[in-house]
């Protein structure tokens, strides 16, 4: 389901993480080391020698992602992370590409041979349910979970973990709607060129992007209604095209369609049509207002495709009552111009707190990985 570039790009990601995280190592600042000496003649009390430095947790079990085999799977970000902080590492692949992840697991499995390592620094588990994951997340030796996924299955892993005698941490990635922020003077400038790049960031690998433009929020008036247009038409330019598996591709087509049929939102444009024969996702753009927004709690689900909702506040105190109700992010983005100086002073404090990356002039797809 992926094209070669998308796959060539991703195995390059791949390696770039593998490496990076071997720099990490070699350079040893990732420990921390400190040493305090002591100063027995300090008042009141005399201190002691003081060192400290981090140690490995233990065995990690990580959980592959299905919308990306390479880069957020086997040897992904998680995996390459727990070996570099010197952590033996349990992955359970993911039912979307087991051929995918044999390959992968083998390669590693090479090069620990290769480098004498134990063989128990990699293992690679398979298996169709919850029952493994369950395991994994509940066995005394595992004492931390990389996760990948979606808000169900993250929590289930979170509940399992905080369940047993010695809870341990779950670091889970579980869905964003990536708001993207318009400022009055940015949008008054140039609705229709941010409109237009926001769809492409939107199409951009059918939408299979954890940063994948999924809300975008802006104050009512001729300046977004130019902004709704120039999407609208758009994304009717654009085609459908293949996911990656077809639950991706059922998962997708039941959000999209829960948003064309909901009371408070209006269709404002749609591309070609799904062909469910290939799994192939249309694009959509909807639209609706942030006091409806706010009154419905399943509009700000992740709808997990080229598909997004644009909500048109009264104000500005509105639109930062919509960053407030949001839950967390991985990424927020503001477009700004030099006369939205102090709106975005307003809204950074919130955002800063909801999402891990804020991005100014940008998409969220296009983010740098660092």
């Amino acid at each position: 389901g992926l094209p070669l570039a998308r796959l060539q790009g991703e195995r390059g990601r791949t390696v770039g993480q593998l490496r990076l995280f071997a720099r990490v190592v070699r350079d040893g600042y990732f420990l921390d080391a400190t040493i305090d000496p002591a100063q027995p003649e300090r008042q009141p009390l005399p201190r002691a020698d003081l060192r400290l430095a981090q140690v490995p947790l233990g065995p990690v079990a990580v959980f592959g992602a299905s919308n990306f085999p390479l880069a957020f799977s086997v040897a992904g970000g998680d995996t390459a992370s727990a070996l570099a902080a010197g952590c033996p590492v349990i992955v359970k692949a993911h039912n979307a590409h087991p051929g995918t992840a044999e390959m992968v697991g083998r390669v590693i499995q090479q090069a620990v041979a290769r480098h004498g390592l134990p063989e128990g620094v990699f293992s690679l588990l398979f298996g169709a349910g919850n029952e493994i994951g369950t395991a994994l997340a509940t066995h005394p030796a595992i004492t931390a979970i990389g996760f990948t996924g979606s808000r169900r299955g993250g929590l289930a892993l979170v509940a399992a973990a905080n369940a047993r005698p010695v809870p341990i941490p779950v670091y889970a990635e579980m869905s964003s709607i990536n708001p993207v922020f318009l400022l009055p003077a940015a949008l008054e400038a140039r609705a229709e060129t941010i409109a237009k790049g926001f769809v492409e960031s939107l199409v951009l690998g059918v939408g299979q992007f954890c940063t994948n433009p999924g809300l975008v929020v802006g104050i009512e008036g001729p300046a977004l209604e130019r902004f709704r247009q120039a999407a609208g038409q758009a994304v009717q330019a654009k085609g459908a095209a293949t996911m990656l598996t077809p639950g991706i591709f059922a998962a997708y087509s039941q959000g999209e369609q829960a948003l064309a049929g909901h009371a408070s939102v209006a269709t404002l444009g749609r591309g070609e049509a799904s062909r469910p024969a290939a799994n192939a996702a249309g694009p959509a753009v909807f639209g609706t207002d942030a006091a409806r927004f706010l009154a419905s709690p399943e509009l700000e689900a992740e709808v997990f495709g080229p598909a997004s909702l644009v909500v048109a506040c009264r104000d500005a105190a509105q639109m930062r009552q919509v960053a407030e109700h949001l839950e967390g992010q991985l990424t927020a983005t503001l477009f700004v111009d030099e006369a939205d100086t102090e709106a975005a002073r307003a809204l950074l404090p919130v955002l800063e707190r909801k999402a891990g990356r804020i991005l100014a002039n940008g998409y969220p797809t296009g983010v740098e990985v660092s």
